[in-house]
């Protein structure tokens, strides 16, 4: 039971780790672990909302581009 006398240690330790490795563009998240289909929930929203504010967008690809793909298709589809 010696840990549990340096809980508050840990705790400020816990805490200043944090503060000093969270930036606005990649944050860090506590995220409570007792409730194991909460959590889940909680961790998906996340990486669900971060992913949709990155706004991606599929790479434009020039006809010239795809004309070489599609080359590079019909050679692997007539090589089986």
């Amino acid at each position: 039971m010696v840990e549990r006398a340096k809980w508050d240690h840990y705790q400020n330790a816990f805490e200043d780790a944090i503060n000093a490795t969270a930036t606005e563009w990649a944050p860090w998240y506590v995220i409570p672990a007792d409730n194991k289909w909460i959590m889940r929930t909680i961790v998906s929203t996340i990486v669900t909302e971060t992913i949709l504010s990155l706004k991606l967008e599929p790479p434009k690809v020039s006809e010239e581009k795809k004309k070489l793909l599609d080359d590079a298709r019909k050679q692997l589809e007539s090589d089986k």
